[in-house]
């Protein structure tokens, strides 16, 4: 194949866009104060923080995620997605309130608040290097795998190095409220972009019918292992390698839960809302922009099969070498779709939205991040510093955080495709949080030592589990699904919080007033909504989003 080339008026485009998002937002900054510049003065209306969560997670890495799965396993990668929508009715309903009325700036803030400054400082350490390693790195990888079609010979460590800086430009001196503002613009030119590219690939495959015949001239040859009717269906066999449908209770929920519910990544935007009313209003409709991805993120990996299966390519990988067919290198199915399908011009609007919602991940990674260390660590060490010093802190923080997420990027090519990299960390990260924030909400008793001792359990069998990816140890272990792994150690860290908690003494009352949900907050909230109109009660709207949800699982069951 050819090399992809970029014309005048691509290059103009997107040139044109990056000194434009860089301008708006510098002028979108607030960083009068250490509020203004991590939480954005909390002053975030519900269409923006929707649109912000939305776009955050539908960065560059999820979208090129989701287009290499679909091609190489099938639709069911999608799970992850709708099941969103279920984990932010959940989380609307009975966390948010709780971060909000408490005025934290970060979760494990939060968790000190509940439990003590051990479970404070520990979940704030894993979750910088969370944002290290599997947000900002992964994205700025998705960037990679982009330019590296453009400019094969380029060394991807350049190309890495101006990506990460050229995010930070507006990222360091602005803060949540520059990332959420230009995240808005990001999310609807990667919604347009992702739409047309759905809408010119079915077009040049010949319509659907054209798509199932070569499934299943594929599936007959050998060259997919899934048939066309499990390619298409978001529920597999229980013995699935890639998402098996018990999966979907023992470990998607809890991935997901993690994400949007713990993780300062995806929750900075939600305290940054201006009421509790917007907060639950913005984290429904982030929830109902998920479910049209798979019109225009998922299948279209499908539909790539169509046309690249029989395409001899010579993809430049990073290691130097070269990729013949894309079943072995799935990674480039959505770059390929945008480089080959779409005219000059079209393609230049198109990639500025995929670099801009790589942008919006890296971007809302280093402000998480810098604000975790800054009110986490730094204000901790340095109580006496002014508003303005700690938002000093937290630009320093980025700059540093900038280089690692920079030299920790190479280490994702080493896996399949980027999606399993991004699952697989998770599934060892999230289940201690889970059951720590789970048992500190709804159960009074569970204590400071509980929640300690199963984030140390957690990261014990973590570190282990590594290792014998790594060296192969317990090959029985070893095989067990990623999903099912991460219900596993769920319940194991769960128990852990439970025994240590009835062996040791009950909390402080401090601890758990206010902390705590209880029937008598649900009644309370009951009578507040009463006359609420239904389209501002976020009950009404959970199980609209609900049903929707199934109506759009039922029809690809």
């Amino acid at each position: 194949m050819e090399r992809f080339q970029l014309n005048t008026l691509d290059l103009s485009i997107m040139l044109g866009y990056l000194f434009l998002i860089i301008l708006y937002g510098l002028y979108k900054g607030k960083r009068e104060s250490s509020e203004d510049y991590f939480l954005a003065g909390r002053n975030m209306t519900w269409p923006i923080v929707g649109i912000s969560l939305f776009a955050a997670n539908i960065s560059s890495n999820t979208l090129i995620g989701l287009a290499s799965d679909a091609y190489n396993k099938g639709i069911a990668v999608y799970n992850y997605e709708w099941m969103a929508a279920v984990v932010l009715v959940f989380f609307a309903a009975f966390f948010l309130p709780f971060y909000l009325r408490t005025g934290v700036y970060t979760m494990p803030e939060f968790l000190e608040r509940r439990f003590d400054s051990r479970s404070r400082y520990y979940f704030s350490f894993i979750t910088v290097v969370g944002n290290i390693i599997v947000d900002t790195a992964s994205g700025l990888f998705a960037g990679t795998l982009i330019f590296q079609l453009l400019l094969p010979d380029t060394p991807p460590w350049i190309i890495v190095t101006a990506l990460a800086f050229a995010t930070a430009i507006y990222t360091i001196p602005g803060g949540l409220s520059s990332v959420v503002h230009t995240e808005v613009i990001q999310a609807i030119l990667l919604i347009i972009g992702s739409t047309i590219i759905t809408f010119v690939a079915y077009t040049k495959v010949g319509g659907w019918g054209n798509v199932m015949t070569t499934l299943e001239e594929k599936f007959n040859s050998g060259y997919l292992s899934k048939s066309p009717d499990d390619m298409l269906s978001v529920i597999q066999p229980i013995n699935d390698t890639n998402v098996p449908w018990l999966g979907l209770i023992t470990g998607v929920f809890l991935l997901g839960f993690y994400f949007w519910a713990n993780n300062q990544y995806m929750v900075q935007r939600v305290l940054s809302a201006r009421s509790i009313d917007h907060g639950r209003w913005g984290a429904l409709f982030a929830g109902l922009l998920k479910l049209p991805v798979i019109f225009i993120m998922v299948l279209p990996g499908t539909m790539a099969i169509a046309l690249y299966a029989d395409t001899t390519l010579n993809i430049p990988l990073p290691d130097g070498t070269y990729c013949a067919n894309l079943i072995d290198c799935p990674n480039y199915t959505y770059p390929m779709l945008m480089l080959d399908l779409l005219p000059h011009g079209l393609t230049g609007l198109v990639l500025a939205g995929l670099l801009a919602a790589m942008g919006s991940s890296i971007s809302a990674t280093f402000n998480s991040a810098s604000t975790l260390i800054t009110m986490d660590f730094v204000n901790k060490l340095r109580p006496g510093l002014t508003s303005k010093q700690l938002v000093r802190a937290g630009q320093i923080t980025t700059l540093i955080l900038v280089i690692l997420a920079a030299a920790w990027t190479p280490i994702i090519a080493s896996f399949k495709n980027l999606w399993e990299y991004l699952q697989t960390i998770l599934s060892y990260i999230a289940p201690p949080v889970v059951a720590v924030f789970i048992t500190g909400l709804f159960w009074k008793r569970a204590n400071g030592h509980g929640a300690i001792a199963a984030f140390a359990v957690g990261f014990s069998i973590a570190m282990v589990l590594v290792l014998n990816n790594i060296n192969g140890w317990m090959p029985s272990i070893r095989n067990i699904h990623f999903l099912y792994m991460t219900g596993i150690l769920f319940v194991i860290c769960l128990i852990t919080v439970i025994v240590v908690s009835l062996a040791t003494a009950p909390p402080p009352i401090e601890k758990t007033t206010g902390m705590t949900w209880t029937r008598k907050v649900f009644e309370e909230e009951t009578l507040s909504l009463q006359g609420v109109p239904w389209y501002k009660n976020y009950r009404i709207l959970s199980i609209l989003l609900l049903i929707a949800t199934a109506i759009i699982v039922g029809m690809f069951w």
